[in-house]
């Protein structure tokens, strides 16, 4: 019995240090229950104090008893679930394969950026997107994400044309 009892203690003395200073809300409650339930504390008390069902303090015990505290670590939330249609998103494929922003009455822009298809979809199919959305769907159509970059507007002609004439030799040079 005094052998139980010791793991136990080491076992709650680790839950402790793992909850000191953490900042994940979620971890941090994950971790009280079982805190609570290594000190004896019901299922359903342990719930009713931490605001959740019975079978989520299961589910975190049997996590916890699974995978020690490995196991309680939340996994990565699968976010909303698409709202365009198959036929929609392969419309979506076909714009920005085959069209520029300013071919479908956008600003005079060179590039789709995740703004402008985040306002394309709201025009056409009136659904709203996040900005992260958009891009979480671009990448699963196969499209990269880069960050635009910016040309100067009031740049010297003359020194641009020097500078990409000293860019090309030295690339030359290079090779």
């Amino acid at each position: 019995m005094k052998i139980l009892q010791n793991e136990n203690m080491d076992s709650i003395q680790e839950v402790k240090a793992c909850m000191h200073g953490l900042r994940d809300l979620r971890m941090f409650k994950r971790l009280q229950a079982i805190l609570l339930h290594l000190k004896g504390r019901p299922y359903a008390e342990i719930a009713d104090l931490l605001g959740c069902t019975e079978q989520t303090i299961y589910n975190y015990v049997r996590a916890y008893k699974a995978n020690g505290l490995k196991g309680l670590v939340p996994g990565q939330s699968p976010g909303r679930p698409c709202q365009l249609t198959e036929e929609q998103e392969k419309e979506l494929y076909q714009l920005i394969v085959e069209k520029k922003p300013a071919d479908v009455g956008f600003p005079a822009e060179m590039n789709w950026t995740s703004f402008l298809v985040r306002d394309w979809i709201k025009q056409t199919f009136d659904i709203v997107y996040t900005d992260r959305g958009v891009r979480k769907l671009l990448t699963r159509l196969g499209f990269s994400y880069t960050k635009p970059t910016y040309t100067l507007a009031k740049a010297d002609p003359q020194k641009q044309a020097m500078f990409k004439q000293e860019f090309e030799t030295i690339k030359k040079n290079d090779e």
